[in-house]
């Protein structure tokens, strides 16, 4: 079975808990998830008869060696209440000066989670501001790049996230090395085959999203438009519109970077897949009422096509193909201006209201303006969203 190598039984509690939503289709489901139905009905199967863990049978070990004792994970818990302030590198510190057996200051850590000794700083009450939520998941995605970190390599790691507005169900959860529209590209894709495409996603107006007067749209953008997926900006310095994907934010940075430093990326993604996993299955949200938001979310019920759609045109429209060097398209005898993202594609040419202006679309996207009675040049006509 083509499971990933990290968290494959939460992967597998992931499958069972989408699968066994209310009109799920499962076998799209086994698709998406790279294995056969009968795999796939295997573990909903165990599920039911309350193998919550999924394991592999054949492989579970009966003894656990390696297992921090009881005895030391109680000195542990026991050490932390006495100074709540430590951390597990303090603690770790402690034991080996008493002569203890220390186990690793990721296991000391782990234990101090796994016995709620380890809680998020309270934060610093905001202005009161109105919340929204979508009706139904898929509807909305809001999508982002946490501020990056240095891992002890020299690289810059830049998390990209991804999280359904209505279930908070982390979709995409990846350690980047930059913030260019083609990662990002290979990073959504991916999260479509996986779970479907979204109605829209919510950015804000940086790179690689962009939105501003010079080049309002970006490659990344008409890759999604062409998917039928719209993208939504949020107002310039307003970060409480997407006050979702902050308080992810938050608790990604409060429960896994503001503990230890990271090698490299892979070491880095490691620990996101399994702090991804806790979050969409095992960690109560308030908000959900301590609910998990795998219990919210289900997959979109439009799949990730093979071959990216072609945009099509009515007959008889006037259609121009926008040159694969030079961002303009020719109409009455004079170039006109558009952004930078459509050179190569096909755009069409319809009128307005008022006489003497049209509009150039792709698809129903206005994404410029002519007006055949002004005298200006190409390089002065406006672009519009």
């Amino acid at each position: 079975m083509p499971w990933r190598e990290v968290s494959v039984m939460d992967q597998r509690r992931e499958f069972v808990m989408l699968a066994k939503q209310e009109g799920a289709n499962r076998r799209e489901l086994c698709r998406r998830f790279g294995i056969s139905p009968q795999t796939g009905y295997k573990w909903i199967q165990r599920h039911d008869a309350g193998d919550t863990a999924l394991a592999d049978r054949s492989r579970r070990p009966h003894r656990s060696p390696e297992r921090t004792a009881a005895a030391t994970e109680q000195q542990i818990v026991a050490l932390r209440d006495a100074h709540p302030a430590w951390g597990a590198r303090k603690l770790a510190r402690c034991l080996e000066r008493d002569g203890q057996a220390v186990p690793a200051i990721s296991t000391v850590h782990t234990i101090l989670r796994r016995y709620d000794r380890v809680v998020e700083p309270a934060g610093t009450p905001g202005q009161p501001y109105t919340r929204f939520e979508k009706d139904a998941p898929n509807q909305l995605w809001q999508m982002d790049f946490k501020g990056h970190s240095a891992l002890e390599n020299g690289v810059s790691c830049h998390p990209l996230t991804a999280l359904d507005d209505h279930s908070r169900f982390s979709l995409c959860l990846a350690a980047c090395d930059n913030e260019r529209g083609s990662t990002v590209k290979g990073h959504l894709e991916t999260t479509f085959r996986r779970y479907g495409l979204p109605d829209a996603m919510f950015v804000d107006n940086g790179g690689p999203w962009g939105f501003t007067l010079e080049d309002p749209w970006t490659a990344l953008t008409v890759w999604l438009l062409k998917l039928g997926v719209r993208t939504i900006h949020s107002r310039p310095y307003h970060p409480q519109s997407r006050g979702k994907n902050e308080r992810f934010h938050r608790s990604l940075k409060a429960e896994v970077f503001a503990f230890r430093r990271y090698r490299d990326l892979p070491d880095v993604q490691r620990a996101l897949d399994e702090w991804r996993s806790v979050y969409n299955l095992d960690r109560p949200h308030e908000a959900l009422n301590f609910d998990v938001p795998a219990r919210r979310y289900c997959p979109s019920q439009r799949a990730m096509p093979d071959r990216l759609p072609t945009v099509e045109y009515d007959e008889g429209e006037v259609v121009r193909s926008v040159s694969s060097t030079k961002a303009y398209v020719s109409f009455e005898g004079r170039l006109w201006k558009v952004p930078q993202a459509f050179r190569g594609e096909r755009l069409a040419i319809r009128p307005l209201s008022a006489d003497g202006k049209f509009g150039i679309f792709f698809a129903a996207h206005q994404i410029a303006t002519i007006d055949l009675r002004d005298p200006k040049s190409v390089n002065h006509v406006s672009e519009q969203v």
